[in-house]
Order: C-alpha cells, then sequence, then structure tokens
C-alpha cells in the first residue's frame, strides 16, 4: 500500500477515513484496457459467442463487437467504451 501512496497523484486523495487505507484507482483500471477477448469451443461455440456479445451490447450501448472463427474455436472480442465498463461486465458474467 505504501508504493501506491507514495506514486499517487498529490492531487488525489483517496484516503478512506474509515479504514485508513489508499487507493489510486487509475492502478486498478488501466484507462486504455477496455479490449475483452475470448474464446468459445465446442459444437455450440458461435451461439455461445453470439449470446454473450448480446448481453454486452444489452448492458452497455456503446460496444463494438466481432466474432470470427478460428482453428481454436470462435472468437468474441468486445470493445467497451470506457475501461470500467469492461470491469462492470466481467464481475457481472462472473469472469
Amino acid at each position: 500500500m505504501k508504493a501506491i501512496k507514495d506514486n499517487q497523484s498529490y492531487q488525489v486523495n483517496d484516503t478512506c477515513t474509515d479504514c485508513g487505507s489508499f487507493v489510486d484507482i487509475g492502478a486498478v483500471i488501466g484507462e486504455e484496457d477496455t479490449a475483452l477477448l475470448l474464446t468459445f469451443g465446442g459444437d455450440d461455440a458461435f451461439e455461445q459467442a453470439r449470446a454473450l456479445q448480446e448481453k454486452a451490447v444489452a448492458r452497455f450501448s456503446e460496444v463494438h463487437y466481432e466474432i470470427a472463427e478460428t482453428a481454436d474455436g470462435v472468437v468474441l472480442k468486445l470493445n467497451f467504451d470506457v475501461a470500467a465498463e469492461k470491469m462492470i461486465f466481467q464481475l457481472e458474467q462472473g469472469f
């Protein structure tokens, strides 16, 4: 925690007055980390990818996606508008 506090900008003060912890949200969420790449296998791989793509689009309006068949199965690439949306979606899906 000391390293996080030392690297934290002097303009940011995220001190929890209840527990005394420090958090620099930039240390947790990378601003450019908006792409989620998932590979599905099996006979219903395309359907699995499509179902997850539909959940993402229904949840976040600015999600762009690409579904491609590869030698390893079906790859779903989801590009979220902001990194926080990606993290929220991952948590909601249990990833």
